[in-house]
């Protein structure tokens, strides 16, 4: 067939497609592959959740999953489907869903890293008998799944009523799950009380990026119904359930943190920091971000110390100071550094503030640093707290900052201990598959 052929003039298009199509599919697996260098350089190679892993013979490298997952986690390197971020997943199990091959697995922990999870049954009853578990705490961090398993322990709450004064429950926690078992609380008549010990709704939601995508998939609500919409944002997931609160007259005690729970006789007894409640049933709802961990140095009772931030508005023309070295202090810093008159700091143990972060807040870090927006003490520990400076050790040093406001960004302390002490069976998972 001579060059002049008319099929050449068919053949053109298709040829032309595919060069196309070639360089843009190398365009993305070198942009894949710049992703997951960047996590392993961040030192966060391994999930820090329930995570896909993907059996590399089954996977056609269709790209499904990587369309299902609105974090944006996957990835294809060499035509295979990778976990390019592992610091994005949150576990909601799209990927799964989408694989055309199932070539996806969910899995707690890693083979190096186990994740501790509660044992609970069918009906979210743990081994000890009136202890209940919903949501994240439970393995579970999608918001639909943690609406349902809420609403779902306490239809099995209800079956057993307090024939006594006791309360028929008392529920820790006001995210998805604890919202939903509240609310199905109220509806079936029983006497509740739910605590909280932030000063807000939603949860492991409350302490998200703001703009981050919350959930992706619709949810029913026990007395409000289904609430039919997709990729709804941190804030408007926030003003939905403050709407609901609001609408249904449901009451939740803020600021309310649980410091023990007992059994005695057939009963609970619920010490909090405001009062002490007796009850046949609690549930747990907490989420697996547990209490918001101290630094324990004098003055860290002051009011301006805080252990997240809110509202980047309210530290204008302010000292701050951010304490940590991950992501949350990474952004509550450069929010606050957005606003005009503030003086932001961050202090941390080692250097990690600028490994462990994400790139994008990494980068953004390192230029308002070089703008002189942000100072960085690395090597750094808080010694003391006063009510207008504060005092660190910088490198065996001490180094006294103007202070009008801090936030400690330290993690929590998981609540697996308290678990353990309360009686619970808790399996420790290594890359093992989710039960059914």
């Amino acid at each position: 067939m001579s060059f002049s052929s008319p099929a050449w003039l068919y053949l053109l298009p298709l040829l032309v497609a595919l060069l196309f199509y070639l360089r843009r599919h190398r365009k993305t697996e070198i942009h894949h592959r710049s992703r997951l260098e960047e996590a392993k350089k961040s030192g966060i190679p391994e999930p820090l959740t329930l995570h896909p892993v993907i059996d590399t013979n089954k996977c056609i490298g269709s790209g499904a999953c990587l369309k299902a997952c609105p974090e944006h986690a996957l990835g294809l390197v060499g035509r295979k489907a990778v976990l390019v971020q592992p610091d994005h997943c949150i576990g909601h199990g799209a990927c799964e869903t989408a694989c055309p091959v199932e070539a996806i697995s969910l899995v707690f922990g890693t083979e190096k890293r186990g994740i501790d999870i509660p044992q609970i049954k069918p009906t979210f009853e743990t081994n000890v008998p009136g202890i209940f578990i919903a949501g994240e705490l439970g393995g579970m961090g999608l918001i639909r799944k943690g609406v349902d398993q809420g609403q779902r322990a306490v239809q099995t709450i209800a079956k057993k009523r307090s024939k006594g004064s006791e309360l028929d429950v008392v529920i820790v926690g006001s995210g998805p799950a604890g919202i939903s078992a509240s609310l199905a609380a109220k509806e079936a008549g029983l006497r509740f009380v739910t605590i909280e010990q932030e000063d807000g709704l939603g949860g492991s939601v409350y302490q998200y990026p703001r703009a981050k995508v919350a959930m992706t998939a619709p949810m029913t609500l026990p007395i409000v119904g289904k609430f039919s919409k997709y990729e709804i944002s941190k804030e408007e997931l926030l003003e939905f359930w403050n709407k609901v609160i609001k609408q249904t007259g449901l009451k939740i005690n803020f600021m309310e943190r649980m410091d023990s729970l007992k059994k005695v006789g057939n009963s609970f007894v619920v010490k909090t920091s405001k009062a002490e409640y007796k009850t046949v049933n609690v549930l747990l709802a907490i989420g697996r971000r547990g209490t918001p961990r101290k630094l324990g140095v004098p003055g860290e009772e002051q009011p301006k110390v805080v252990y997240r931030l809110i509202d980047a508005e309210q530290y204008r023309n302010m000292h701050v100071l951010v304490v940590g070295g991950g992501d949350s202090a990474a952004e509550a810093a450069l929010a606050i550094a957005g606003e005009k008159g503030t003086t932001v700091t961050i202090s941390c143990r080692g250097d990690e503030i600028f490994t462990r972060p994400k790139d994008k807040n990494r980068q953004q870090l390192k230029q308002c640093v070089a703008e002189k927006k942000i100072t960085v003490f690395v090597n750094a520990n808080v010694k003391e707290i006063g009510k207008d400076a504060v005092t660190l050790d910088h490198e065996g040093q001490s180094v006294v900052l103007k202070n009008d406001a801090m936030i400690v960004c330290a993690g929590g302390t998981l609540p697996t201990p308290m678990l353990k002490e309360m009686g619970v069976m808790v399996d420790t998972y290594y890359g093992q598959v989710v039960p059914k």
